[in-house]
């Protein structure tokens, strides 16, 4: 994130020329300043789409490898369990 610029100046000037006091004025507009690394900027939010959209690329190529190790691993259970019914009922591989 980023820090905006603010002129705490022009803003204390404002607020003086709207009737506040001299010293309230320059503690508002520092206080506004201060507040203001905690912000985030449009490309900031940008980013953050950009990598949650490449982690659910992720998660949906990941769902994909997991179901086909899944009907891998189905079709190798399967297979086992034919061959020992084979095996027990006497008629061999």
């Amino acid at each position: 994130m980023t820090t905006g610029t603010f002129d705490t100046l022009t803003a204390a000037r404002e607020l003086e020329a709207a009737g506040v006091e001299r010293r309230q004025a320059e503690a508002i507009a520092k206080t506004i300043r201060s507040g203001q690394g905690e912000l985030a900027t449009k490309a900031d939010i940008a980013a953050v789409k950009s990598d949650i959209g490449a982690v659910k690329s992720e998660v949906a190529a990941l769902k994909w490898i997991v179901g086909i190790q899944g009907a891998i691993s189905l079709a190798t259970f399967a297979a086992v369990l034919f061959l020992a019914a084979r095996l027990m009922s006497g008629t061999g591989a």
